[in-house]
C-alpha cells in the first residue's frame, strides 16, 4: 500500500522536528564540534572493540554502555559498532588528554593518543546520554545525535582543593568528589591536610600527629584523619579516573595541630605562638590564622620536616607535594622554605607552595599557587591561578549567603566571577578553586560551595578563553541540573541559571543546610 503525500510529509516533519531539538549540552565546551543530521539509536545488542593499548579504557566504555541495557559482545574492529583506538600519531595535535569522538547513525568511534584522552572521550559520550545515565540505568529506548568532536584542554592543570584540616571529610566523600571532578574533566585534587585545627594524614614516625592532632577540629566541625592505607586507596581510585592527588602539609605557619602533639617543635615559653590562642596539649577550635609557627631555630624542626616529607613522598603516587608557606612573617622564613623545597626535590617530587614562597630563591622547578597576586617574586616559576576573588569557593555563591566568607570579595564569588577569569600570565599552567572549611562542616554544605561553581572552573581550565560566553554557558549548565541531581549533589540553585532539576532524589536545594 502506497503512503499518502500527507503521511510522508508528516513523517519528514517529525524527523526534522527531532533534529531541531536542542542538542545535548557538553561541559566543558569542546574545541571543535560538528553536529550531523542523523542519530545513533541504541539497540538490545551492541558489539564493541578496543585495541590492545586501549584495553585500560574499555571498562569505562562498558560501564557506560551497560546503562543502556544493551547486551555487549566483543567483535573485530571492522565489525564493531562501538570502538576505542590509541593512535600515538595524534599526540602532536591532541596532546596527552585530547580525543576525537565520531558518532554516526551506525557507529561510535573514539580515538586518542593516550588512555587519558580515551577516558575524556568516553566522558563526553556519557554527556550525550540522557541525564538518567547518572542513576546507573536508562529505563527507556533512546538515541544520541550524530556528531564529530575534536577536543583537547587549554590548560594541563584543572584543579579542585578541599581543606580537610579545619573540618574533616572522609574517604567516602573524597571518592565521590573525584567522581564528580572526572565528569567535568577536572584532573588535580589538592587536599589541605594540616592546619591549626587538625592534622589529617598518618605519619608513622610521628604518631601523635594523628593520635592528638587528628582528634580536633574547628568549632562545629568534624575530626578524623586518613590512614596511609586510605590515602593510597584514594590515590588509586583517583588515578583510574585521571585525577592526580596533591597532598599539602602547611609549613612553617598554620602548624598548631602539629605543635599540639609535639611541643618540642615550639620555642621556649611558646614564643612562636602569638597571640597565644592555645598552648599544647590543648586543642584549638577557632578560625583565626597567622598566629602559630614552628620554632625555626631548632634543628629538631628540620628533622621533623625531613621525616614528614620523606614519608609523604613515599606514599604519594603523583609527582607533587605541597608545602603551604602562606601567611607568615619571620626572619627565618626564606631560609626555611628553601630548605623545605629542597627536601621535597631530594625525595623525588616537585614542590608546590602558596605564592609567598616565591619571595625566596627556591628552585626553578617550584610551582607557585597564586591566591592574592600581590607577592613580589624573586624567581620565575610556573603558576597555578587560584586568585581568591575568582576561585575561593568558601565565599558566598551570592552576596550575604549564610555561613560564608567575604574578606576577599565582599559580594561573594559568583558563578560569573569564576567563569569570567582569564589569566594574563604566560607562566600559568592552569587554575584551581579552593574550599576552606572553617564554616563548611557537612557534606551537603561542601556540595553547595563546590557545585556548580566547580563546573565553571572546569570550563575555564579546559576550553579556550577566546570562545567563552557566559550566557551560552549557563544555558548548557541548566540542562545539567537533572544530571547533578541524579548524582545526589546538593548543588546551589544559582539564580543566573534556568535549572531543569526536579528533586529526583530530594537533594536539590536552594538554601543552606
Amino acid at each position: 500500500m502506497k503512503r499518502s503525500f500527507f503521511s510522508v510529509f508528516f513523517s519528514v516533519f517529525i524527523f526534522l522536528g527531532v533534529l531541531a531539538q536542542d542538542k545535548p549540552a557538553i561541559i566543558p565546551k569542546p574545541s571543535k564540534i560538528e553536529w550531523k543530521n542523523s542519530e545513533f539509536q541504541f539497540s538490545s545488542r551492541l558489539t564493541f572493540y578496543a585495541d590492545a593499548e586501549a584495553e585500560k579504557s574499555l571498562k569505562w566504555l562498558k560501564a557506560l554502555l551497560n546503562t543502556a541495557g544493551s547486551e555487549l559482545e566483543k567483535a573485530s574492529e571492522k565489525e564493531a559498532i562501538v570502538s576505542l583506538k590509541i593512535d600515538k600519531n595524534l599526540s602532536s595535535s591532541l596532546g596527552n588528554e585530547g580525543y576525537q569522538l565520531k558518532v554516526t547513525s551506525e557507529k561510535i568511534k573514539i580515538e586518542a593518543a593516550t588512555n587519558a584522552g580515551l577516558f575524556y572521550g568516553i566522558i563526553t559520550l556519557r554527556q550525550l546520554f540522557p541525564a538518567e545515565v547518572e542513576n546507573g540505568k536508562i529505563t527507556s529506548e533512546f538515541g544520541i545525535p550524530a556528531v564529530s568532536i575534536t577536543d583537547k584542554p587549554f590548560y594541563e592543570w584543572r584543579g579542585s582543593m578541599i581543606d580537610v584540616a579545619r573540618s574533616f571529610f572522609d574517604l567516602d566523600y573524597l571518592k565521590k568528589h573525584v567522581d564528580r571532578m572526572a565528569l567535568y574533566k577536572l584532573n588535580r585534587f589538592h587536599i589541605h591536610l594540616s592546619d591549626d585545627q587538625g592534622w589529617r594524614i598518618e605519619i608513622k614516625k610521628w604518631p601523635k600527629l594523628t593520635e592528638i592532632g587528628g582528634q580536633s577540629a574547628v568549632e562545629n566541625g568534624r575530626a578524623g584523619y586518613l590512614t596511609q592505607a586510605e590515602f593510597k586507596e584514594l590515590q588509586a581510585y583517583a588515578k583510574e579516573r585521571n585525577v592526580i592527588i596533591i597532598p599539602e602539609v602547611d609549613m612553617p605557619g598554620h602548624t598548631y595541630a602539629a605543635l599540639q602533639g609535639y611541643p618540642e617543635l615550639s620555642c621556649d615559653n611558646f614564643e612562636n605562638l602569638e597571640p597565644k590562642r592555645a598552648t599544647p596539649p590543648e586543642p584549638f577550635h577557632g578560625t583565626n590564622v597567622g598566629w602559630s609557627k614552628f620554632c625555626m631555630e631548632k634543628p629538631v624542626v628540620y628533622d621533623f620536616i625531613s621525616d614528614v616529607i620523606a614519608e609523604l613522598a613515599e606514599i604519594t603516587d603523583g609527582p607533587y607535594l605541597h608545602i603551604g608557606g602562606d601567611e607568615i612573617e619571620d626572619e627565618h622564613y626564606k631560609e626555611f622554605v628553601v630548605k623545605a623545597e629542597k627536601i621535597v626535590r631530594e625525595n623525588g617530587k616537585t614542590a608546590i607552595g602558596w605564592e609567598e614562597v616565591t619571595q625566596a630563591k627556591v628552585d626553578d622547578s617550584f610551582i607557585s599557587q597564586r591566591w592574592t597576586g600581590t607577592t613580589k617574586s624573586v624567581v620565575d616559576t610556573r603558576i597555578i591561578e587560584s586568585i581568591c576573588k575568582n576561585f575561593y569557593l568558601d565565599h558566598g555563591n551570592i552576596p550575604n549567603q549564610p555561613n560564608t566568607y567575604s574578606w576577599c570579595k565582599k559580594d561573594g564569588v559568583s558563578l560569573k566571577n569564576v567563569y569570567d577569569f582569564v589569566s594574563e600570565n604566560e607562566n600559568a599552567i592552569g587554575v584551581e578553586a579552593a574550599v576552606w572549611t572553617e564554616l563548611v562542616h557537612s557534606d551537603a554544605t561542601a556540595d553547595d560551595r563546590l557545585w556548580p561553581r566547580s563546573i565553571a572552573v572546569a570550563e575555564v581550565g579546559w576550553s579556550s578563553p577566546k570562545k567563552k560566553d557566559y550566557s551560552e554557558f549557563t544555558k548548557r549548565l541548566g540542562t545539567h541540573g537533572k544530571r547533578l541531581d541524579y548524582l545526589g549533589i546538593n548543588f546551589y540553585n544559582t539564580p543566573d541559571v534556568q535549572w531543569n532539576a526536579t528533586k529526583i532524589k530530594g537533594v536539590f536545594s536552594t538554601v543552606e543546610k
